[in-house]
């Protein structure tokens, strides 16, 4: 990844802001794309704009822009014509995986959504920075939700029981060997970890909970559609409340220990629902071992998300942890040694945006 080089110039600075600003444009015009169904609509053939407006059901003059825009930008090709209402516009079929294959590891899409949304509260995330509260999850609306879950879905969908359960011998056996096992996901969100376990390992039972009750119910659809309802349930519930019971072969926590207010709580929560010999995995976010500036572009990222969305949503309830996107492994090892774990391992899984812990009583 890359790291920014410290000029520290005016000239150099507006740049480098001035592209962020085209980039920003575009990774919006990409979500207007989706939200208004021009990539899907496209994706039946080469159309003019009138032609994609009706299929698309839309305005054609709004469209005809959309069209020039994406064309300008390189993610859609035009035939060059200067006749606006005869040129035609078409989807390049290398751009297509990454505009329109949810479930491929080349997505994109998620990206545009989630730019966007974490934007939806600025105003009350602005004044928060006056109050010192928080921002509710709520406010960031369904845009930040489901981009969530769009982005992570790719990689539950080709990695969790492929790659990252299986570097973990001892919890993949568990999940193989065993007649019934069961697994908790908490904070489960959208439900697509839930159901890529379900899938992967089809003797496995599992509970899902979140305390986001739209995240709950996208995620009871999400596994009726995928045909795993009888093996999946889905609660909404609290993970640093007690009211969570059973016992459970593995526990899981997916990106989501950052955002909880009270981490501590969560993983004794945890702990408490662990069988003889269970195990929890916890998997945040691959950032640094220590604070280091400038930084590479996963730092970026992650403080990008933690300042406009992470550090707010985490800061809801009286005496949070206040965490932040950017947690460091010796902040996940401290928080997994006072809920009273007593070995904390990181996987050997390689990837790009997440550390993998194993925690073990």
């Amino acid at each position: 990844m890359a790291t920014i080089a410290p000029t520290h110039s005016s000239e150099a600075l507006a740049e480098r802001l001035f592209g962020a600003l085209v980039a920003s444009m575009e990774l919006a015009c990409v979500h207007v794309g989706h939200r208004a169904g021009l990539y899907a609509a496209l994706d039946a053939g080469p159309a003019t704009s009138a032609e994609l407006a009706r299929r698309a059901g839309a305005d054609e003059r709004y469209v005809r822009e959309w069209l020039e825009q994406q064309a300008v930008a390189g993610v859609i090709e035009a035939d060059g014509g200067d006749d606006p209402a005869a040129r035609r516009y078409a989807l390049p079929a290398g751009h297509r995986e990454a505009l329109l294959e949810r479930d491929s590891l080349r997505y994109a899409g998620a990206m545009a959504q989630l730019g966007v949304g974490v934007l939806a509260p600025i105003d009350r995330l602005v004044e928060a920075f006056r109050t010192g509260e928080g921002v509710p999850y709520a406010d960031y609306g369904a845009d930040t939700r489901d981009g969530i879950a769009a982005f992570n879905r790719p990689m539950f969908v080709n990695q969790l029981a492929q790659e990252w359960i299986p570097a973990i011998p001892d919890v993949q056996e568990r999940l193989t060997a065993g007649a019934a096992p069961r697994v908790a996901d908490v904070a489960c969100g959208g439900g697509w970890s839930s159901v890529a376990l379900a899938a992967g390992y089809p003797r496995v039972r599992v509970d899902g909970f979140d305390s986001d009750a739209p995240s709950v119910d996208a995620a009871r659809r999400l596994a009726d559609a995928r045909g795993v309802a009888d093996r999946v349930r889905f609660f909404v519930q609290d993970a640093s409340d007690d009211g969570i019971g059973g016992e459970y072969d593995l526990v899981t926590i997916f990106e989501a220990l950052h955002d909880m207010a009270h981490p501590v709580e969560a993983l004794r929560t945890a702990r408490g629902l662990l069988a003889p010999g269970g195990a929890v995995l916890v998997a945040d976010e691959r950032v640094a071992e220590s604070f280091g500036a400038p930084g590479d572009e996963i730092e970026r990222l992650n403080y990008g998300f933690s300042v406009l969305h992470c550090l707010a949503v985490g800061r809801e309830d009286d005496h949070a942890a206040c965490t932040g996107t950017v947690i460091r492994p010796h902040v996940v090892e401290g928080y997994a040694r006072e809920a009273g774990f007593g070995t904390v391992e990181v996987a050997p899984v390689e990837h790009d945006f997440w550390r993998f812990y194993v925690l073990r009583p």
